[in-house]
């Protein structure tokens, strides 16, 4: 078994790459598939972050929570520089209401749930961002209808409603967190808790695979429907990813963060949070029903993004360079 867990982690990239087209390949092949793998994406993802958070000594996550100047900086960059950055991006779509507020939605909001997933896997800090989630959280609900007034008018505002967005919260964050906080305690005192810690860590790279297929294969046919009318996000959620990333690379550099603290800046400034805000699209009035697929759209260019971040950012981020290999 500990040969399998190697070879596997030691093949990452290229399994996720692979999960990506198998997913792209079953959605298209066979569509009449997609609600089922619809609802199993809740599911799985849950438990690829309850894997991702057993292996996060809260104690870790405590003191991360101590790291003002993080906080500060991981804030300061989702919430006052993305905004400007958003902006300036979401006009090349603005002719469009619903393609328009798809694409405010999710690059307004950023990722609380499998960036810690994406932020470990490139050796960045997972227990700050853990520790970064409420107040990312909070944040985003309170100031996202702002954004929306001030990008989008007012009227866009009255249509969005909060209750599925804090559905998924709960599903997604704070079920698993919970019950990964009961697992460590009982791996303190007994080995089967330590056998579930151990076995989840050995889960992590099958089941991020399973989360990848799933999501890719739930979500692509139905953007294959209507890619003429999606193609203009793609662009725009690409460029988002590079900006997004040097941005967070430079805030985290500004503020003289720790290697580990600017990967996870970096990493929460490119990633969104789409699968949270996906309920809250699908909850839009029909006339803006291109919304919630300009949200999935954003979930196919970012999982590959990802992908890519994930080899790029150690390179690039370390021993005090960003934007440069040494």
């Amino acid at each position: 078994m500990s040969r399998l867990v190697g070879w596997w982690d030691d093949r990452q990239v290229p399994l996720y790459l692979a999960a990506i087209g198998g997913g792209a390949l079953a959605g298209l092949g066979a569509p009449q598939v997609a609600p089922t793998l619809q609802h199993a994406v809740t599911p799985v993802l849950a438990l690829l972050l309850l894997a991702t958070f057993l292996g996060v000594p809260l104690v870790e996550v405590g003191r991360a929570s101590r790291d003002v100047r993080f906080l500060v900086t991981v804030l300061a960059a989702n919430f006052v520089a993305v905004p400007v950055l958003v902006l300036g991006l979401s006009r090349f779509v603005a002719d469009d209401p619903g393609l328009l507020l798809g694409v405010l939605l999710v690059l307004l909001t950023p990722c609380i749930d499998y960036v810690v997933v994406f932020t470990g896997l490139a050796g960045g800090s997972r227990a700050r961002l853990l520790a970064a989630a409420p107040l990312l959280m909070v944040a985003q609900l309170l100031l996202l209808p702002v954004y929306l007034w001030l990008f989008a008018g007012a009227e866009v505002v009255t249509v969005v409603e909060a209750g599925p967005f804090l559905a998924a919260f709960g599903l997604l964050v704070v079920l698993p967190l919970a019950a990964a906080a009961a697992v460590q305690a009982l791996a303190r005192r007994h080995r089967a808790g330590r056998a579930v810690v151990d076995g989840a860590a050995a889960a992590m790279v099958p089941l991020m695979v399973a989360t990848l297929a799933v999501v890719v294969g739930s979500q692509v046919a139905a953007v294959g429907a209507r890619v003429a009318d999606l193609a203009r996000a793609v662009p725009v959620y690409v460029a988002f990813a590079v900006l997004a990333a040097v941005v967070g690379a430079l805030a985290g550099r500004a503020a003289r963060l720790d290697v580990p603290a600017r990967r996870a800046v970096l990493f929460s400034t490119a990633t969104r949070n789409s699968l949270v805000v996906l309920p809250l699209a699908l909850a839009l009035p029909d006339a803006l029903d291109l919304a919630p697929l300009a949200v999935v759209t954003q979930t196919l260019v970012e999982l590959v993004a990802m992908v890519v971040l994930v080899r790029v950012v150690p390179v690039v981020v370390r021993d005090g360079a960003v934007g440069r290999a040494r």
